[in-house]
């Protein structure tokens, strides 16, 4: 198994595309600390305009741990679509250029063949989220520094001490890993429907806008009973890691997380979609005809 993975990965970082997804993490990232480092008091400015008068804040609001949730808000809307580039393609990729059925004449069972083209696709997917966390924190820390982080919630406003931060963004982006390998998921199986990449991956990104609508209209009776049920409703749980319980005197309490059981719900739903996703993609897979 581990020498099929291996030459799995061998085949993602060989083609040009792996590496789009890493320039424009680092093109995207560049421009937003470019903009931030020019004009970010003006930024700031803008965000507390509302509150400037009822909440006065110690410290240097712009530092890199707010520039990094910054990114993180900005970025892993996008980070699926460059996710499909290369999971929608493992597959399709190999019937496409005609080596899917050569390559299943070897004396390897199709389970296998299909379990380390998706560990090889969750690889990527966690090196990807590696970078993004290099770039993203740890460069807007050297860059900015690091001091408290400040939120604007819907309803309140949340005050977190430097020295209670870091962890949390281990645990964001440990959760945004697990979301964004539940993307890979989803483009794998679609990969398995094709014998070129274009359709995967316009169907896997088709896919998540549509159920990111659905879990916007929980006006609607119907789409609000379905909308816990969606990986797409739960992919912004790594917030959570962000907001902290307060005692009776509405002090912060220090290593807390005001909602812990929606982080474990919403890891336990993805972590079925993934199982699902790969279930049914196994399924297929072995049923199914290979003719190119």
């Amino acid at each position: 198994m581990w020498t099929l993975i291996q030459i799995e990965l061998f085949k993602i970082f060989r083609r040009p595309r792996t590496y789009i997804a890493f320039a424009a993490v680092a093109a995207l990232i560049g421009v937003i600390q470019f903009g931030l480092k020019l004009d970010g008091d003006a930024y700031i400015a803008f965000m507390m305009r509302d509150i400037n008068s009822s909440i006065s804040v110690e410290g240097k609001i712009l530092n890199g741990y707010q520039v990094c949730y910054i990114v993180l808000q900005a970025l892993l809307v996008h980070v699926p679509l460059l996710i499909s580039l290369v999971a929608a393609d493992m597959v399709s990729g190999e019937a496409n250029m005609g080596t899917l059925r050569l390559m299943l004449t070897r004396p390897v069972g199709r389970t296998k063949f299909l379990l380390a083209k998706f560990i090889a696709a969750t690889v990527y997917t966690v090196l990807l989220l590696v970078w993004l966390a290099i770039l993203a924190l740890f460069l807007n820390m050297l860059i900015f520094g690091v001091d408290d982080l400040f939120l604007l919630k819907s309803q309140y406003v949340v005050l977190l001490r430097k020295d209670d931060i870091f962890w949390r963004y281990i645990g964001a982006f440990g959760f945004a890993a697990l979301a964004m390998t539940t993307v890979a998921a989803l483009g794998f199986l679609l990969s398995l429907f094709a014998e070129n990449s274009i359709g995967p991956i316009i169907a896997t990104m088709s896919v998540i806008v549509f159920l990111t609508i659905l879990s916007t209209l929980s006006s609607i009776p119907l789409f609000n009973t379905i909308k816990p049920y969606l990986f797409t409703t739960h992919m912004i749980s790594w917030k959570e890691f962000f907001d902290i319980k307060v005692n009776d005197a509405n002090e912060a309490i220090i290593g807390s997380i005001q909602n812990p059981g929606r982080i474990i719900r919403s890891s336990l739903i993805l972590l079925a979609h993934i199982a699902g996703f790969l279930g049914i993609g196994i399924w297929v897979f072995r049923k199914k005809d290979i003719l190119s």
